[in-house]
Protein backbone atom coordinates (compact mmCIF):
# COMPACT_ATOMS: atom_id res chain seq x y z
CA UNK A 1 0.00 0.00 0.00
CA UNK A 2 1.13 3.42 -0.94
CA UNK A 3 1.87 5.16 2.20
CA UNK A 4 -0.48 8.21 2.83
CA UNK A 5 -2.61 7.16 -0.20
CA UNK A 6 -4.53 4.16 1.36
CA UNK A 7 -4.12 2.59 -1.81
CA UNK A 8 -3.71 -0.92 -2.89
CA UNK A 9 -1.64 -0.06 -5.78
CA UNK A 10 1.85 -0.26 -5.33
CA UNK A 11 3.69 -0.07 -8.73
CA UNK A 12 2.01 1.15 -12.23
CA UNK A 13 2.66 0.03 -15.32
CA UNK A 14 3.64 2.32 -18.20
CA UNK A 15 1.86 1.70 -21.52
CA UNK A 16 4.05 4.05 -23.37
CA UNK A 17 3.37 5.28 -27.11
CA UNK A 18 2.20 2.19 -29.07
CA UNK A 19 2.32 -1.47 -28.86
CA UNK A 20 2.73 -2.43 -32.03
CA UNK A 21 6.40 -4.76 -31.85
CA UNK A 22 7.69 -3.45 -35.13
CA UNK A 23 7.52 0.10 -34.25
CA UNK A 24 9.67 -0.23 -30.71
CA UNK A 25 13.03 -0.13 -32.03
CA UNK A 26 12.55 3.02 -34.57
CA UNK A 27 11.02 4.77 -32.28
CA UNK A 28 13.38 3.79 -29.35
CA UNK A 29 16.21 5.09 -31.59
CA UNK A 30 14.55 7.63 -32.81
CA UNK A 31 13.97 9.13 -29.51
CA UNK A 32 17.63 7.83 -27.93
CA UNK A 33 18.83 10.42 -31.03
CA UNK A 34 16.69 13.12 -29.90
CA UNK A 35 17.34 12.97 -26.47
CA UNK A 36 21.02 13.16 -26.95
CA UNK A 37 20.29 16.11 -29.12
CA UNK A 38 18.66 18.17 -26.34
CA UNK A 39 21.21 17.19 -24.13
CA UNK A 40 23.99 18.71 -26.22
CA UNK A 41 22.27 21.50 -27.88
CA UNK A 42 20.63 22.59 -24.00
CA UNK A 43 23.72 21.92 -21.86
CA UNK A 44 25.89 23.38 -25.03
CA UNK A 45 23.85 26.30 -25.08
CA UNK A 46 24.02 27.30 -21.12
CA UNK A 47 27.99 26.76 -21.52
CA UNK A 48 28.17 29.27 -24.63
CA UNK A 49 26.40 32.16 -22.72
CA UNK A 50 28.59 31.41 -19.84
CA UNK A 51 31.56 31.99 -21.72
CA UNK A 52 31.17 34.36 -24.35
CA UNK A 53 31.32 37.40 -21.98
CA UNK A 54 29.15 39.65 -25.16
CA UNK A 55 26.24 37.14 -24.40
CA UNK A 56 25.48 38.29 -20.25
CA UNK A 57 22.63 40.29 -21.36
CA UNK A 58 19.34 39.88 -20.00
CA UNK A 59 18.26 37.82 -23.31
CA UNK A 60 20.45 35.41 -22.78
CA UNK A 61 20.33 35.02 -19.24
CA UNK A 62 16.56 34.16 -19.64
CA UNK A 63 17.68 31.99 -23.01
CA UNK A 64 20.08 29.83 -20.50
CA UNK A 65 17.80 29.58 -17.59
CA UNK A 66 14.69 27.94 -20.51
CA UNK A 67 17.61 25.72 -21.55
CA UNK A 68 18.31 24.42 -18.02
CA UNK A 69 14.47 24.18 -17.67
CA UNK A 70 14.53 21.99 -21.23
CA UNK A 71 17.31 19.73 -20.03
CA UNK A 72 15.55 18.96 -16.78
CA UNK A 73 12.29 18.46 -17.95
CA UNK A 74 13.67 16.38 -20.85
CA UNK A 75 15.42 14.27 -18.47
CA UNK A 76 12.27 13.60 -15.77
CA UNK A 77 10.75 12.02 -19.01
CA UNK A 78 12.95 10.77 -21.53
CA UNK A 79 14.68 8.05 -20.12
CA UNK A 80 12.06 6.38 -18.58
CA UNK A 81 9.82 6.39 -21.70
CA UNK A 82 13.13 4.86 -23.08
CA UNK A 83 12.71 1.83 -21.19
CA UNK A 84 9.16 1.25 -22.71
CA UNK A 85 10.75 0.31 -26.01
CA UNK A 86 13.09 -2.35 -24.76
CA UNK A 87 11.40 -3.57 -21.54
CA UNK A 88 8.63 -6.40 -21.70
CA UNK A 89 7.19 -4.49 -18.77
CA UNK A 90 7.48 -0.73 -18.16
CA UNK A 91 6.97 -0.54 -14.31
CA UNK A 92 7.34 2.56 -11.73
CA UNK A 93 6.56 2.37 -8.45
CA UNK A 94 3.75 4.29 -6.86
CA UNK A 95 6.60 6.88 -5.13
CA UNK A 96 8.61 7.37 -8.59
CA UNK A 97 5.17 8.09 -10.05
CA UNK A 98 4.33 10.68 -7.93
CA UNK A 99 8.29 12.54 -7.81
CA UNK A 100 7.95 12.13 -12.10
CA UNK A 101 4.99 14.07 -12.12
CA UNK A 102 5.99 16.38 -9.44
CA UNK A 103 8.89 17.19 -11.61
CA UNK A 104 7.02 17.43 -14.91
CA UNK A 105 4.50 19.79 -13.47
CA UNK A 106 7.51 22.32 -11.94
CA UNK A 107 8.85 22.05 -15.42
CA UNK A 108 6.72 22.29 -17.60
CA UNK A 109 4.38 25.24 -15.34
CA UNK A 110 8.47 26.79 -15.11
CA UNK A 111 8.42 26.99 -19.08
CA UNK A 112 4.76 28.91 -19.67
CA UNK A 113 6.81 31.70 -17.53
CA UNK A 114 9.89 31.91 -18.36
CA UNK A 115 8.35 32.23 -22.06
CA UNK A 116 6.32 35.28 -20.90
CA UNK A 117 9.34 36.60 -18.91
CA UNK A 118 11.33 36.07 -22.14
CA UNK A 119 8.65 38.07 -24.01
CA UNK A 120 8.52 41.11 -21.58
CA UNK A 121 12.51 41.18 -22.00
CA UNK A 122 11.77 41.39 -26.04
CA UNK A 123 9.50 44.13 -25.45
CA UNK A 124 11.21 46.77 -23.60
CA UNK A 125 14.45 46.27 -25.87
CA UNK A 126 12.42 47.27 -29.08
CA UNK A 127 9.96 49.55 -27.84
CA UNK A 128 12.44 51.25 -25.27
CA UNK A 129 15.73 50.38 -26.12
CA UNK A 130 16.94 53.50 -24.53
CA UNK A 131 15.88 52.19 -21.26
CA UNK A 132 16.95 48.80 -21.97
CA UNK A 133 19.57 48.70 -20.01
CA UNK A 134 18.09 50.52 -16.83
CA UNK A 135 14.76 48.63 -16.93
CA UNK A 136 16.26 45.09 -17.60
CA UNK A 137 18.08 45.09 -14.51
CA UNK A 138 20.06 42.20 -13.07
CA UNK A 139 18.13 43.02 -10.16
CA UNK A 140 15.09 42.57 -12.26
CA UNK A 141 16.21 39.72 -14.20
CA UNK A 142 16.97 37.63 -11.29
CA UNK A 143 13.54 38.23 -9.62
CA UNK A 144 11.90 37.32 -12.59
CA UNK A 145 13.23 33.83 -12.82
CA UNK A 146 13.09 33.62 -9.27
CA UNK A 147 9.36 34.17 -9.40
CA UNK A 148 9.02 31.70 -12.32
CA UNK A 149 10.29 28.83 -10.27
CA UNK A 150 8.39 29.36 -7.70
CA UNK A 151 5.36 29.41 -9.55
CA UNK A 152 6.22 26.40 -11.01
CA UNK A 153 6.69 25.36 -7.04
CA UNK A 154 3.32 25.72 -6.38
CA UNK A 155 2.04 24.65 -9.04
CA UNK A 156 3.57 21.82 -9.03
CA UNK A 157 2.81 20.72 -5.02
CA UNK A 158 -0.69 21.82 -5.26
CA UNK A 159 -0.59 18.94 -8.36
CA UNK A 160 1.11 16.60 -6.49
CA UNK A 161 -1.04 16.82 -2.86
CA UNK A 162 -4.17 16.66 -5.01
CA UNK A 163 -2.63 13.40 -6.51
CA UNK A 164 -2.16 11.54 -3.42
CA UNK A 165 -5.48 12.08 -2.29
CA UNK A 166 -6.81 10.24 -4.82
CA UNK A 167 -7.45 6.30 -4.33
CA UNK A 168 -5.99 3.80 -6.89
CA UNK A 169 -7.35 0.62 -6.20
CA UNK A 170 -8.15 -1.51 -9.30
CA UNK A 171 -6.62 -0.70 -12.67
CA UNK A 172 -2.55 -0.46 -12.66
CA UNK A 173 -1.98 -0.04 -16.34
CA UNK A 174 -1.15 4.35 -17.25
CA UNK A 175 -2.40 4.80 -20.94
CA UNK A 176 0.28 7.20 -21.18
CA UNK A 177 4.49 6.89 -21.46
CA UNK A 178 4.65 8.71 -18.19
CA UNK A 179 3.01 9.74 -14.89
CA UNK A 180 0.30 12.77 -16.39
CA UNK A 181 -2.39 14.12 -14.73
CA UNK A 182 -5.20 13.07 -16.98
CA UNK A 183 -3.75 9.54 -17.40
CA UNK A 184 -3.49 8.64 -13.70
CA UNK A 185 -7.05 10.46 -13.08
CA UNK A 186 -8.70 7.77 -14.99
CA UNK A 187 -7.33 4.85 -12.63
CA UNK A 188 -8.92 7.08 -9.72
CA UNK A 189 -11.33 4.82 -7.75
CA UNK A 190 -12.18 7.75 -5.75
CA UNK A 191 -14.30 11.04 -7.29
CA UNK A 192 -11.60 13.24 -8.97
CA UNK A 193 -13.91 16.66 -9.67
CA UNK A 194 -11.73 18.54 -6.98
CA UNK A 195 -8.79 17.42 -9.22
CA UNK A 196 -10.07 18.09 -12.51
CA UNK A 197 -11.16 21.71 -11.28
CA UNK A 198 -7.81 22.09 -9.95
CA UNK A 199 -6.05 21.24 -13.56
CA UNK A 200 -8.29 23.12 -15.06
CA UNK A 201 -8.22 26.21 -13.09
CA UNK A 202 -4.01 26.14 -12.85
CA UNK A 203 -3.92 24.79 -16.73
CA UNK A 204 -6.10 27.74 -17.04
CA UNK A 205 -3.69 30.53 -15.25
CA UNK A 206 -0.53 28.79 -16.19
CA UNK A 207 -1.39 28.81 -19.76
CA UNK A 208 -3.98 31.71 -20.23
CA UNK A 209 -2.26 34.35 -18.20
CA UNK A 210 1.60 33.91 -19.61
CA UNK A 211 -0.45 33.66 -23.21
CA UNK A 212 -2.05 37.12 -23.01
CA UNK A 213 1.04 38.54 -21.07
CA UNK A 214 2.93 37.31 -24.52
CA UNK A 215 0.36 38.59 -27.07
CA UNK A 216 0.38 41.84 -25.58
CA UNK A 217 3.77 42.30 -25.49
CA UNK A 218 4.21 41.01 -28.84
CA UNK A 219 1.20 43.52 -30.11
CA UNK A 220 3.32 46.62 -28.89
CA UNK A 221 6.08 45.10 -30.18
CA UNK A 222 4.35 45.11 -34.01
CA UNK A 223 3.14 48.12 -33.40
CA UNK A 224 6.65 50.16 -32.74
CA UNK A 225 8.38 47.85 -35.67
CA UNK A 226 5.83 49.18 -38.09
CA UNK A 227 6.39 52.95 -37.35
CA UNK A 228 10.15 52.10 -38.57
CA UNK A 229 10.25 53.90 -41.64
CA UNK A 230 13.54 52.03 -42.10
CA UNK A 231 12.77 48.22 -44.38
CA UNK A 232 16.30 46.85 -43.16
CA UNK A 233 15.50 48.43 -39.39
CA UNK A 234 11.78 46.30 -39.60
CA UNK A 235 13.34 43.52 -40.86
CA UNK A 236 16.57 43.70 -37.83
CA UNK A 237 13.24 44.52 -35.34
CA UNK A 238 11.30 40.85 -36.31
CA UNK A 239 14.18 39.07 -36.72
CA UNK A 240 14.94 39.41 -32.69
CA UNK A 241 11.83 38.13 -32.06
CA UNK A 242 11.44 35.38 -34.92
CA UNK A 243 12.79 32.63 -32.51
CA UNK A 244 10.90 33.49 -29.62
CA UNK A 245 7.24 33.47 -31.41
CA UNK A 246 8.64 30.09 -32.86
CA UNK A 247 8.83 28.58 -29.27
CA UNK A 248 6.42 30.08 -27.65
CA UNK A 249 3.70 28.67 -30.58
CA UNK A 250 5.21 24.96 -30.57
CA UNK A 251 5.40 24.55 -26.49
CA UNK A 252 1.86 26.38 -26.04
CA UNK A 253 -0.02 24.93 -28.75
CA UNK A 254 0.10 21.31 -27.98
CA UNK A 255 -0.03 22.12 -23.71
CA UNK A 256 -3.39 23.95 -24.47
CA UNK A 257 -4.64 21.06 -26.54
CA UNK A 258 -3.44 18.57 -23.67
CA UNK A 259 -4.84 20.34 -20.42
CA UNK A 260 -7.18 23.28 -21.43
CA UNK A 261 -10.46 20.62 -21.89
CA UNK A 262 -11.86 18.16 -19.51
CA UNK A 263 -10.62 14.65 -19.42
CA UNK A 264 -14.11 13.19 -20.63
CA UNK A 265 -12.96 14.91 -24.04
CA UNK A 266 -9.86 14.70 -24.80
CA UNK A 267 -8.91 11.72 -26.48
CA UNK A 268 -6.10 10.25 -24.54
CA UNK A 269 -4.34 8.91 -27.88
CA UNK A 270 -3.94 11.87 -29.43
CA UNK A 271 -2.88 13.47 -26.03
CA UNK A 272 -0.10 11.24 -26.29
CA UNK A 273 1.07 12.98 -29.31
CA UNK A 274 0.30 16.21 -28.35
CA UNK A 275 2.54 15.53 -24.97
CA UNK A 276 5.43 13.89 -27.31
CA UNK A 277 5.41 17.73 -28.40
CA UNK A 278 6.09 19.86 -25.20
CA UNK A 279 8.10 17.01 -23.53
CA UNK A 280 10.74 15.59 -25.94
CA UNK A 281 10.24 17.74 -29.28
CA UNK A 282 10.24 21.84 -27.54
CA UNK A 283 13.19 20.92 -25.64
CA UNK A 284 15.27 19.77 -28.64
CA UNK A 285 14.25 22.65 -30.84
CA UNK A 286 14.74 25.41 -28.22
CA UNK A 287 18.75 25.38 -28.81
CA UNK A 288 17.66 25.01 -32.63
CA UNK A 289 15.60 27.60 -33.26
CA UNK A 290 18.00 30.09 -30.68
CA UNK A 291 21.03 29.51 -31.88
CA UNK A 292 20.71 28.74 -36.04
CA UNK A 293 18.63 32.20 -36.45
CA UNK A 294 20.60 33.79 -33.98
CA UNK A 295 23.49 35.91 -35.02
CA UNK A 296 25.15 36.64 -31.51
CA UNK A 297 25.06 32.64 -30.80
CA UNK A 298 26.76 31.82 -34.29
CA UNK A 299 29.42 34.47 -33.58
CA UNK A 300 30.24 32.79 -29.80
CA UNK A 301 30.13 29.17 -31.04
CA UNK A 302 32.87 30.52 -33.70
CA UNK A 303 35.06 32.25 -31.58
CA UNK A 304 34.77 29.26 -29.05
CA UNK A 305 35.64 26.36 -31.45
CA UNK A 306 38.72 28.79 -32.68
CA UNK A 307 39.56 29.80 -29.32
CA UNK A 308 39.12 33.17 -29.64
CA UNK A 309 38.21 35.46 -26.84
CA UNK A 310 34.53 37.19 -27.41
CA UNK A 311 35.27 41.48 -26.99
Amino acid sequence: MAGGNQSTVTVFILSGLTQKPALQLPLFLFFLATYVVTMVGNVGMITLIGLSSHLHTPMYYFLSSLSLIDFCHSTVITPKMLVNFVAEKNIISYPECMIQLYFFLLFVISECHMLAAMSYDRYVAICNPLLYKATMSYKLCSWLVVGVYIIGLIGATVHTVCMLKVVFCKADTINHYFCDLFPLLELSCSSTYVNEVVVLCFSAFNILVPTMAILSSYTFIVVNILSIRSAKGRSKAFSTCSSHISAVGLFFGSTAFMYLQPSSVSSMEQGKVSSVFYTIIVPMMNPLIYSLRNKDVKLALKNILIRKPCL
